[in-house]
């Protein structure tokens, strides 16, 4: 168990109320994790590109779509096209929710694609799922 390091969810949006709402939903299902938001692409590449040369550390990435200065779907791309970042978990979280955007999404090499629904109640119950599957799951 010594190379045994806690996960890391890091989480790229752009939009401070959404990314309040991921935290806030992902700690009332259990979730205790550290969390880290970025709020646009290029911050979270910024720091994952940082990390490849510095400590290994697990992580997963929620991340959005739309985001300035980079997209999440450029951002996804860089993360599975680098050998020491490619398995990092990536979950898109995005109100986006075009079919080739999805398509495109996982042939890059994304685990989930998540929408998020408009509906807050909508979002809140979307947001306490996915915790409650990252408990199952362990990542």
């Amino acid at each position: 168990m010594g190379d045994y390091k806690e996960l890391v969810i890091l989480i790229a949006e752009d939009d401070a109320g959404h990314a309040e709402l991921i935290k806030e939903g992902l700690k009332e299902s259990g979730i205790c994790n550290r969390m880290i938001r970025f709020r646009d692409g290029q911050e979270a590449w910024d720091f994952l590109s940082e990390e490849l040369n510095i400590k290994k550390q697990n992580y997963l990435l929620l991340l959005d779509i739309n985001m300035p200065r980079m997209s999440g779907i450029e951002v996804l791309k860089r993360i599975k096209e680098e050998e020491t970042l490619k398995n990092i978990p990536v979950i898109m979280l995005t109100t986006t929710d075009d079919p080739r955007e999805v398509e495109q999404c996982y042939t890059l090499g994304c685990n989930v694609y998540i929408t998020k629904p408009v509906d807050f109640l909508k979002l809140s119950e979307t947001l306490h799922r996915l915790g409650l599957f990252l408990q199952i799951v362990k990542i």
